[in-house]
């Protein structure tokens, strides 16, 4: 992975605290409004981690595709990504 890896560490880490406390306050009983409000934040935060991992495919691995086959492929690779995510 060519991502800058602390930082998708973290943002992934981060994303993991904030679902362990929604599990927590679903177990809590809590305001619904509140727990939708951390499940969103915990979605922007998986959104972040795959947004670094995603450029960093399109900054090295299809700019330094070896050939012309090859990064054909790798752009059919985020296309299909970008179609899950989009």
């Amino acid at each position: 992975m060519m991502a800058d890896r602390k930082r998708v560490l973290r943002l992934l880490k981060t994303a993991r605290g904030q679902i362990d406390g929604i599990i927590r306050m679903v177990e809590e009983d809590r305001y619904c409004m509140d727990i939708s409000q951390q499940v969103t934040a915990a979605d922007a935060m998986l959104r972040r981690a795959n947004r670094e991992i995603l450029t960093a495919h399109l900054k090295h691995c299809v700019e330094h595709a070896g050939s012309d086959q090859e990064r054909a492929d790798k752009i059919d690779e985020l296309v299909k990504a970008l179609e899950k995510i989009l």
